[in-house]
């Protein structure tokens, strides 16, 4: 079993689902920064960005690290709001469905993006690529029984 096998069964316990949604994005948000933007560690084994979004209520901006799946041409993402399987949805998820427009780093860079919530066949699309993508995305959706947000992110 390699790496990213152990990995990916790994986080799709409930274990991981309990703690990783404090340790994850504090130890990304950290290297992230005394990195000058250089290294995400969660990129090692996903692709990453560091979502800069809008709070839905403060209008303040917030900072969320968060695996990305890059869709083919660099002009865009997609974001899956699985909080690692718990059952609300994650605050970044309201904030973009509230203020759309946003900003991610992805590899160093600061890009401007706009986020599109997915649904009907456009969302069950871009879901069986996720799921080929990153398997664990189906024991999260399997714990809880909302339906787990996909938005694409658009560059502006």
């Amino acid at each position: 079993m390699g790496i990213a096998q152990i990995v990916q069964k790994v986080s799709s316990t409930a274990g991981f689902a309990r703690t990783a949604p404090y340790v994850v994005p504090a130890l990304d948000r950290a290297v992230h920064r005394l990195t000058r933007g250089k290294v995400l560690l969660s990129a090692l084994l996903l692709p990453g960005v560091i979502l800069t979004s809008t709070g839905a209520r403060s209008g303040l901006a917030r900072r969320t690290p968060l695996a990305c799946m890059p869709e083919e041409g660099g002009r865009s993402w997609l974001l899956v709001g699985s909080n690692f399987g718990r059952t609300g949805h994650p605050a970044w998820t309201h904030n973009l469905l509230a203020r759309p427009d946003a900003e991610i780093n992805f590899r160093g860079r600061d890009i401007p993006v706009t986020a599109v919530p997915l649904a009907g066949e456009e969302r069950a699309a871009a879901w069986r690529a996720l799921l080929m993508f990153w398997p664990p995305y189906a024991t999260y959706q399997a714990r809880v029984t909302r339906e787990i947000r996909v938005f694409r992110l658009i560059r502006r």
